[in-house]
């Protein structure tokens, strides 16, 4: 048997199609099409018309593959950057509408308590207490458990590119001194409550999964993709701070040229590194691991695991909190 899944993130729509004979699911495919929505989209602003026809294009498509794989009918969900447009909903519609794939937005917890799961998995049950790290575009996903799914978890708003917007897109590159001094209070002062909770619970293991934590983490000395899912990779908070320092110093175009630092990415590495190193520092938290598996495996595993209803009735509670809106508004142009 074979499942699928599509991601719409704030950088790309990826899909994933795995095998799931014997309870895990092994890829067998994956694609991406890569459409920046955050760099289109303001935080709390609508997504432009422009870039929902792209995404219509990308979603089409990946339903497309996943049929060629022999897994159709993915489950699709959009992340932080579509779920705080004001336009979400008929965004939601429109791509129904026009693909047959029912795209639904994940509320932030939700996301965190997927990753969640992937990560254990990934990691087993001797990895004990677990804490989980995860920064995307738009939110940041804190999850703390002992058992298969988490017992504690917290999204907020300190995802990497809207604290770019923010506070580093102010013209000056690199950023000032005082530009990077605001970003971390911002991220203290919206941690300071889930850090404690997290230094509480006391963690035996503590993991970091997203892209933004992977780059960071080869940036930090661990070993490239090339060697393998099955490599041990580890980041030390001492190392991430002084990545942070090397990133500062860097206009955004020339942070590519760093180990592990794309170049879509290169603009939003540094807040994603503020981020991450200020949440280890509060959290007590000396290294983490760097997990591959993290919100897709999660949505897969789920599939597998509790079988397809679990996902329509997420569906269904999206496709309520739509027919919800009272006014449909309109897709902003790119001109706005």
């Amino acid at each position: 048997m074979r499942i699928s899944v599509v991601d719409v993130g704030s950088n790309t729509v990826r899909l994933m199609v795995a095998d799931a004979e014997g309870g895990v699911p092994l890829p067998v495919h994956t694609a991406k099409w890569r459409l920046r929505l955050s760099e289109q989209i303001r935080p709390g602003g609508p997504v432009p018309e422009e870039a929902v026809e792209r995404l219509v294009e990308a979603v089409a498509d990946a339903s497309r593959t996943a049929e060629r794989w022999g897994a159709p009918g993915p489950p699709a969900f959009a992340t932080a950057v579509v779920r705080a447009a004001p336009n979400r909903c008929e965004v939601l519609r429109t791509v129904h509408a026009r693909t047959g794939v029912p795209l639904c937005t994940l509320p932030g917890e939700v996301e965190a308590e997927l990753t969640f799961l992937g990560a254990r998995r990934w990691m087993g049950w001797r990895s004990g207490p677990l804490a989980l790290l995860d920064i995307g575009g738009g939110s940041l996903e804190v999850a703390f458990g002992r058992g298969r799914l988490p017992g504690f978890v917290a999204s907020l708003p300190l995802g990497a590119a809207r604290l770019t917007h923010e506070f580093l897109a102010g013209g000056r590159d690199p950023a000032s001194r005082d530009q990077i001094r605001a970003l971390r209070r911002r991220v203290r002062h919206q941690l300071r409550d889930v850090a404690a909770r997290i230094r509480w619970e006391g963690p035996r293991t503590a993991v970091a999964t997203s892209r933004t934590f992977q780059q960071l983490g080869r940036l930090c000395g661990a070993p490239p993709g090339r060697h393998g899912p099955f490599t041990e990779r580890r980041m030390r908070r001492r190392d991430l701070g002084d990545a942070v320092g090397r990133l500062a110093a860097l206009p955004a175009a020339e942070r590519a040229r760093l180990p592990g630092i794309s170049a879509p990415r290169s603009a939003q590495s540094l807040a994603g590194a503020v981020v991450g190193h200020t949440a280890m520092k509060l959290t007590g938290l000396e290294s983490v691991t760097l997990c591959p598996w993290a919100i897709r495996e999660g949505v897969l595993l789920r599939h597998i695991e509790d079988g397809p209803s679990w996902w329509a009735d997420v569906v269904r509670r999206s496709d309520e909190a739509a027919a919800r809106a009272p006014v449909p508004l309109r897709l902003a142009s790119a001109s706005h």
